[in-house]
């Protein structure tokens, strides 16, 4: 890595893929340009963007479906790269062989071993990569930490994590790739557990300490759809750590009352619940009030910044979601997930969706008890079908 030269003007930065999440990533530019972090240099898209489809403020950067060429042709220092999942591992080795740095949004790649060969490839051109897991950049995690450090809520006994979010069937109609295991023969493994929610896991991961791949010992995976879909859109993960701590996640994109997904650390004397989104915590213990706090957060684009200008380290190098990797990799081995039968789901009426009765309360009773679906009695849920253990 080089060393931090001091920053003379703003980043030219280069963005693959400016459409659906990408226009957060316009808008995220469009705020540190204001404040002379970066300046967009260009876009890559198949189509290129209309004017009304670029941010007041942020110009007209240059346009071109080919990021190689573009990635020359701007000068660009960084490349943020927020295309369909598939793409991931040969743009980010496209733009490190060019010596561009990387902000890669998640997941960074649909197996174990498309990351490994990103990681490992980005390692050896010796530029910086952060992935895009922005709740990592929640100042609420080492709060956290210090709270566990001071044992504030005991022994930590296991970490959960819950999702219960809505998604319309025209979702999974937004691209040729959503709701996909494979297309065309490539992975995709675009899953409530691995995309929409991959917050969720990422970050009940590193709070359990559990960031490295050899801090996993085992997963078991329930996966599951009510949706016309290849991939879960109801599912649920139980990774056991070295330490012999679980972790254990759950997950629906079909969800009655949508709300925000949080995490859950548990301890012998209390207990954490990290709103991840809100950056908001509420500590419950033994003997005392329950305490809600606030938390800022740093944008991981600006970290980078930081990082190359100033030495400030990396808040998500590829190395703190390894073990968020070895779960996409057992969902990727896993069965294919199980079709809910119709009597356990139904469309709302008025709405595109498709609603799983209670099934709230069983992602939030999974991430409370640490239990999977199927040892919660789910109706439709069997462990012989669903729960399969993989050895990482």
């Amino acid at each position: 890595m080089s060393t931090a030269e001091p920053r003379s003007r703003a980043v030219p930065v280069v963005l693959a893929g400016a459409r659906g999440h990408g226009r957060w990533h316009l808008d995220n530019l469009r705020r540190l340009q204001d404040k002379g972090i970066v300046r967009l240099a260009g876009v890559c898209e198949l189509t290129p963007l209309t004017p009304h489809e670029i941010p007041e403020g942020l110009g007209a950067p240059e346009q071109s479906a080919d990021f190689g060429a573009l990635l020359d042709s701007t000068g660009a220092r960084i490349a943020v790269i927020c295309t369909p999942i598939p793409t991931h591992t040969d743009l980010a080795l496209t733009a490190a062989r060019k010596g561009v740095h990387l902000l890669l949004e998640k997941p960074p790649a649909p197996s174990y071993a498309a990351f490994r060969r990103m990681a490992d490839g980005v390692a050896e051109a010796g530029v910086a990569c952060q992935i895009g897991f922005q709740s990592l950049g929640s100042h609420a995690l080492p709060a956290i930490r210090e709270l566990i450090a001071e044992g504030a809520i005991g022994e930590v006994t296991g970490v959960g994590g819950a999702g219960a979010w809505a998604r319309a069937e025209s979702y999974y109609r937004r691209a040729p790739w959503a709701g996909r295991r494979r297309l065309n023969g490539v992975d995709v493994i675009d899953g409530a557990l691995t995309n929409p929610l991959a917050h969720a896991v990422a970050t009940a991961l590193a709070l359990a300490g559990a960031t490295r791949a050899d801090d996993v010992t085992g997963i078991e995976t329930e996966l599951a759809h009510a949706n016309a879909i290849e991939a879960d859109d109801t599912s649920c993960v139980r990774v056991t750590t070295a330490d012999g701590r679980p972790v254990v996640v759950a997950a629906t994109l079909c969800a009655e009352d949508p709300d925000d997904p949080y995490v859950l650390v548990h301890g012998s004397r209390g207990r954490i619940t990290f709103w991840y989104k809100q950056d908001r915590v509420l500590l419950q213990r033994a003997g005392h009030g329950p305490e809600e706090s606030e938390h800022g957060r740093t944008d991981l684009l600006e970290n980078l910044v930081d990082h190359l200008t100033d030495g400030v380290p990396l808040l998500v190098p590829p190395a703190a979601t390894e073990s968020f990797m070895r779960v996409v990799e057992a969902i990727r081995l896993a069965p294919d997930p199980l079709q809910l039968p119709e009597d356990a789901w139904h469309r709302l009426p008025g709405e595109d969706r498709r609603v799983v009765p209670g099934i709230d309360g069983l992602v939030a009773a999974a991430a409370d008890s640490l239990a999977l679906f199927s040892e919660l009695g789910a109706a439709w849920a069997s462990p012989t079908e669903l729960a399969k253990e993989v050895r990482t």
